[in-house]
């Protein structure tokens, strides 16, 4: 683990020092991608990991992001529900145009389009949760509380049962 030296890592890094977060960006040499790579990584369980997972909206062509428990199994269902429209699959084209990050370093901030968010209210049950940093390499700690802060998004039952 290092602090962060990618230019997307920066600026997600620059951004929570905007939101009044004193939190460090890493990056480390292996990936982590995935929740479980990420959890490797850090040294933390894979629930810790608050991964983002990226639908687009049917009638809005809206990103939809959902910041999940990296344990949980998202359901499309709920999610659609919350927000209001059904869901299609987002590909990688569609995810980059409308987050600015590439799958498997979506930040839950500084997305470079309007997104609709939506956090897994089972990250509440955590001090401390790891978030990407824009790269598939870099990761953030934060509260679940400054979660919500920075992204002004609401909790939500998005588990797959």
């Amino acid at each position: 683990m290092k602090p962060a030296r990618h230019p997307t890592a920066l600026r997600v890094q620059a951004l929570l020092h905007e939101h009044g977060l004193d939190v460090q960006v890493v990056e480390f040499e292996q990936l982590t991608r995935t929740s479980t790579e990420a959890a490797a990584a850090i040294g933390c369980t894979v629930a810790e990991i608050a991964k983002s997972v990226v639908f687009c909206g049917k009638e809005s062509r809206q990103a939809v992001v959902v910041v999940a428990s990296g344990d949980n199994r998202v359901c499309e269902r709920k999610v659609a529900a919350l927000v209001g429209e059904k869901l299609g699959r987002a590909d990688a084209d569609f995810v980059r145009t409308t987050t600015g990050y590439v799958i498997g370093g979506v930040s839950p901030v500084g997305h470079t389009q309007p997104v609709k968010l939506v956090l897994d209210e089972d990250l509440r049950r955590f001090g401390t949760v790891w978030a990407a940093a824009g790269t598939p390499f870099s990761v953030f700690p934060l509260a679940p509380e400054q979660l919500v802060r920075i992204t002004a998004a609401a909790w939500g039952s998005v588990r797959q049962e």
